[in-house]
């Protein structure tokens, strides 16, 4: 490919739902992060950060040339906005690269505030079409996140039409609403999806009782686990990329606040490699990509809604969790060297695998296992300190993991 004729790498965006995991993402390839403050971000439950960490993170985030976006999504109530203005002059010297909002009641706010702060729109916003982008980018944004809902052909019609930077979901969870905008934990449980304190009744088992007998339930039977019938699938779209970047796509983003360490360094360094071999070439596709994404904790993966409606499995007979491995180690290092920190249990004789960026991957057997006293273990625990023979070329911050026994 002609170098004149090569589109530009599109930037990776990975979740940072707290230090750990933001620190794991940097390394492990992250062009740019996004997390939350303590309040007004979409995700109650994830490990968000005080101003203090923010602090350190755009520290972090600066020093490693990676770009720090914070969510200021949620939808406000009248009494709220006090607080939020209070915030973002807390937050007008950390110099964060962009805030992430889909309320225009915020947009003024920080518009008023902090009138410099480059805005994204964020997916909660369900920008449908590229009048919509040339709306918000009037309105002082520089980037949309589009709306999950739209086709390959769809998203192909915006980059003519619009200047504002497009930024697309490729990878995680996926909500029965349109574009997350959901009422039903509001409804059962008083926990608003739409202030980030969604419970995720969509992935509960239900039952049905017919009026006239009262305390006699009808199970909703559709495999030997249940019925999930509001349930989604896991969005993986690494096959796409190719079409997405020829769609002049500025970002690929990653969801996932609230999932594992393990998750975002599986899926910063797939994606890492992917855009930068495929922006070179197209045709430099790796199935082995797509085999290392199985490995990490997931729903049955699929396209939603990018090749069309009909394609769109919104509503699958079983969605359980897939986990072929577990992730049981964390590197670490101190004075004396390397050792491993103990996440899942794991025992003296398995195979494992250590797995670090730029797709580095080794597997070895566990031959010794000493605490930290020097005495010999007969297997690891979680949130155990250890020490055991690594490969030559491990780090701190890389990773092991073990296959998982098959049922019999």
């Amino acid at each position: 490919m002609k170098e004149q004729n090569r589109p530009r790498r599109p930037e990776l965006l990975l979740p940072a739902g707290d230090m750990a995991k933001l620190k794991t993402a940097i390394r492990f390839g992250a062009d740019a992060v996004y997390l939350g403050s303590e309040t007004f971000g979409l995700r109650a439950h994830a490990g968000n950060f005080t101003v203090a960490q923010l602090k350190e993170a755009r520290e972090l985030t600066r020093t490693a040339g990676v770009a720090i976006y914070l969510t200021l999504n949620a939808s406000l109530r009248p009494a709220e906005f006090n607080a939020l203005e209070d915030l973002l002059e807390e937050l007008k010297p950390l110099d964060l690269d962009a805030y992430i909002l889909a309320d225009p009641g915020v947009l003024s706010s920080v518009r008023r505030v902090d009138p410099q702060r480059p805005i994204h729109i964020s997916t909660q916003a369900n920008s449908c079409n590229p009048q919509t982008a040339e709306f918000w980018r009037g309105n002082g944004a520089s980037r949309i996140n589009l709306a999950r809902e739209l086709t390959l052909a769809d998203i192909q019609s915006f980059r003519p039409l619009t200047e504002v930077e497009l930024e697309c979901f490729i990878h995680g969870a996926m909500c029965v609403a349109h574009s997350g905008r959901c009422l039903l934990s509001a409804a059962l449980l008083e926990r608003s999806a739409n202030r980030g304190d969604c419970a995720q009744p969509c992935r509960w088992h239900y039952s049905l009782v017919e009026e006239t007998r009262p305390g006699q339930s009808f199970a909703i039977e559709e495999d030997q686990h249940g019925s999930y019938i509001m349930n989604s699938r896991d969005l993986c779209l690494i096959e796409q990329l190719p079409q997405l970047i020829a769609a002049g796509i500025d970002s690929f983003k990653v969801e996932g606040r609230m999932k594992s360490l393990y998750y975002v360094a599986t899926t910063a360094r797939i994606y890492r490699d992917a855009i930068d071999r495929l922006t070179v070439d197209p045709s430099d596709f790796d199935p082995g990509w797509r085999e290392e994404l199985e490995k990490v904790s997931h729903r049955p993966y699929d396209s939603g809604f990018l090749l069309g409606r009909e394609d769109a499995k919104i509503h699958p007979l079983d969605t359980h969790y897939i986990r072929t491995h577990d992730f049981v180690g964390f590197v670490r290092q101190n004075e004396a060297g390397l050792w491993v920190e103990g996440r899942n249990r794991f025992l003296l004789g398995d195979e494992v695998e250590l797995i670090g960026p730029q797709m580095r991957q080794e597997k070895f057997v566990v031959n010794e296992i000493l605490n930290f006293s020097g005495e010999a273990l007969s297997a690891g625990q979680p949130n155990s300190q250890l020490r055991i023979a690594l490969p030559a070329w491990a780090e701190e911050g890389d990773l092991i993991r073990r296959k998982r026994p098959s049922l019999p």
